[in-house]
């Protein structure tokens, strides 16, 4: 047979073979069989280089590294969801969507399976793969389209050859059964494991060279529609028709218009994707009304633990797309969807022993060593114990068997002891009275439970004011992690936080390290020039004030606009600002009173960082007033509204005081609400406080 003929014919038959494996689970073949035509089909290729093409199956073994990933703006947003938390929530969420129809009746949802993953964008022009890009902020991700082509079930072309351009959107997903044989490879070669599916999945997809990313075995699975460009004049059965009086050659359609040209719902929606060639999996469920819903989400957290990815929920969407659009969107996402996460998983594990950690601000926190343990899809080992008071409230002893579980499905706490299986009477923990790095007596401020280390110098404080300091939230010093902060601390590279910006001095020294080099050092030098002009709200949180999270910082400098105005600010002028408490205020004062502090700002000044001002209200409407908002909002988030006030000169604060102007109140509003009638304060339902908005304030 001729050669070209050949491939052509090998090409199709893999093809076909892949969608009845990949995406309708029913393979006709065995997969030496399989393996057999692959090879085939990369030996003619090798023979004959003009035959290849970027469609080929062969391309799912990767291609030669790239230099680096270009950012890729979404023509449409890839927008997050609101998450609902408990059947209360659930059942609130169902309220909202019906009162937004305005209608009485039992609403059809369209639910699927929340992946544990990572997110991903797939645009296909004339049928065959494009462009593949993360979801990066949501706005703006990175092109990672040779990664893309080497992914079980991307399609690198459709099986309808579709005029012009469409966009579909997915998740990557490692299955449990290939991330534990990765694992167990790269722990036999003396390779560090990867901590979850989730984290293994989303590195992968970041790998310079795609055919590492081969190696991973990833896998795609569709769940939408982004935005369509589709060609005019094409034959009956378009997905989208331009209008005769359309003098442009291309035509560009909303996303909402666009699916409902696919199919005139979410599930149609899907199946339609399924017929172009996109894997989807089979739990999903129309349902109708919150009782079918509720229980479909039930049957899901159920069977969880059977699933061969992991998930954190499900999404519900309104699954009539006429209904999405009457909805409509806020600025984080859509109305008519919801991600009903589940509550966070526990284990049972061998506490083995409780040890010390000391803190930026030189807190002695308990840490327990655990026998390792799977607990959402993540291996833990260690988990907080938060302070001695709370080991004793809990009855925590070395030895014993204990709940641990991932709150909020990240940080890895122990919940408790399983007593019944504790043996014999272990002593509890008594509390250290030396620092365990610097051996400094300990101390414990008036009020406070937490022990501390008064010495500033103490090494551990200062590693961990510098992991803090280059944080990704803070300054986001990409490269400048744990591992390499205390090997620079050890090498005397470097001693303070202004240290990090004389690192160009040394790179010489850099270049020689053992597992830099040049490219890498370069990298670094270039991401710590790149930090010198961040908003200032990230440096003052970076600078690791006590008291001072990243609302607080946020309030400081866009209440304060300069850093001047922040370190010279005295003590009525800081705790008249919304949300910085009486305490907040005084430990703001102390921080910058102190010479060491003060000396430390100085010489980041000296050494070019200068931090961006905060920015200035957009108008004066409600220039001295004072809002507090409290419940659960249905049309815009509690931030939303905050940041509306703000931005029209107005205050948003924590807590209601005589001070208040509204309290803004939704469903589940407690304490504040009761406050604000005690003190007489006007309370605002939400549609009255958005009636006070100015058109494109949201």
């Amino acid at each position: 047979m001729d050669p070209a003929a050949r491939v052509a014919e090998l090409r199709d038959e893999i093809e076909h073979h892949s969608h009845l494996y990949y995406v309708l689970d029913t393979p006709e073949i065995s997969d030496s069989e399989y393996d057999r035509l692959f090879r085939e089909l990369q030996d003619l290729e090798a023979a004959h280089p003009e035959l290849a093409s970027d469609d080929s199956p062969t391309l799912k073994v990767g291609a030669p590294p790239v230099s680096a990933f270009k950012p890729h703006r979404h023509a449409v947003p890839m927008l997050s969801l609101d998450n609902a938390f408990g059947e209360e929530e659930l059942r609130a969420f169902d309220d909202r969507i019906r009162r937004g129809l305005e209608t009485d009746g039992h609403t059809e949802y369209f639910v699927e399976l929340k992946f544990d993953g990572a997110s991903i964008s797939l645009t296909y022009v004339d049928g065959k793969l494009d462009v593949a890009a993360t979801r990066g902020d949501g706005t703006t991700g990175e092109e990672i389209t040779p990664n893309a082509r080497t992914i079980r079930g991307v399609p690198l072309k459709l099986r309808e050859a579709l005029p012009g351009r469409i966009e579909v959107r997915g998740e990557v997903v490692m299955l449990r059964s290939d991330f534990e044989k990765i694992n167990e490879a790269r722990a036999a070669a003396g390779e560090q494991v990867f901590a979850n599916p989730r984290n293994a999945a989303a590195g992968g997809l970041r790998q310079l060279d795609s055919r590492l990313t081969a190696k991973r075995k990833l896998r795609f699975f569709a769940f939408g529609v982004g935005q369509v460009e589709l060609l005019s004049g094409k034959a009956e059965g378009d997905l989208e028709k331009p209008a005769p009086e359309e003098a442009e050659t291309r035509h560009a359609v909303r996303q909402r218009g666009l699916i409902r040209r696919l199919a005139p719902t979410q599930s149609g929606t899907l199946e339609r994707l399924k017929e172009l060639g996109f894997p989807a999996r089979t739990e999903v469920q129309v349902v109708r009304g919150f009782d079918e819903l509720h229980a479909f989400v039930q049957a899901v957290q159920a069977k969880r633990a059977e699933l061969p990815f992991n998930i954190d929920g499900v999404v519900i969407k309104v699954n009539e797309l006429d209904q999405q659009e009457a909805l409509g969107f806020t600025s984080r996402g859509p109305r008519w969807a919801t991600a009903y996460k589940f509550p966070a998983e526990q284990a049972f594990t061998k506490l083995n022993r409780i040890f010390v950690q000391v803190g930026r601000t030189g807190t002695i926190n308990p840490v327990a060593d655990l026998e390792p343990v799977v607990v959402g899809g993540a291996t833990v080992s260690r988990a907080t114990l938060h302070n001695y008071d709370e080991v004793r409230r809990k009855d925590v002893r070395e030895g014993d068997i204990v709940i641990v579980q991932r709150a909020g499905d990240v940080i890895p706490e122990v919940v408790g002891p399983v007593l019944e299986k504790r043996v014999g009477d272990p002593p509890l923990p008594e509390e250290p009275t030396i620092c365990p790095v610097c051996e400094t007596p300990l101390q414990r401020r008036e009020g406070e439970v937490a022990l501390r280390c008064p010495n500033r110098h103490c090494p551990a404080q200062i590693a961990m004011k510098i992991q803090h300091f280059v944080g990704r939230r803070m300054m986001d010093i990409d490269g400048l992690g744990e591992k390499l902060i205390d090997r620079f601390l050890e090498l005397g590279l470097i001693k303070t936080i202004p240290d990090i910006y004389r690192l160009h001095n040394h790179r010489e020294t850099l270049v020689n390290l053992e597992r830099l080099g040049e490219q890498s050092v370069d990298n670094l030098l270039r991401s710590i020039e790149n930090t010198k002009h961040r908003p200032l709200a990230r440096f003052l949180f970076a600078l690791g004030i006590p008291e001072v999270g990243e609302r607080g910082a946020q309030d400081l400098a866009r209440e304060l606009r300069t850093l001047d105005a922040v370190r010279s600010a005295d003590y009525e002028t800081l705790v008249a600002l919304p949300n910085i408490g009486p305490r907040t205020a005084g430990e703001i004062v102390q921080w910058f009173d102190d010479e060491e502090n003060r000396r430390l700002v100085d010489e980041l000044l000296e050494l070019g960082v200068a931090p961006e001002e905060g920015a200035a209200p957009s108008s004066d409407l409600f220039e001295g007033k004072t809002f507090v908002f409290t419940g659960k909002l249905e049309r815009i988030t509690r931030e939303e509204g905050e940041a509306a006030v703000i931005s029209l000169g107005g205050k948003a604060a924590g807590s209601v005081s005589k001070n208040t102007t509204y309290v803004v109140a939704g469903p589940g509003a407690g304490s504040k609400l009761a406050k604000a009638e005690q003190l007489k304060v006007e309370v605002l339902d939400e549609d009255g406080f958005l009636a006070m908005l100015p058109d494109g304030t949201l």
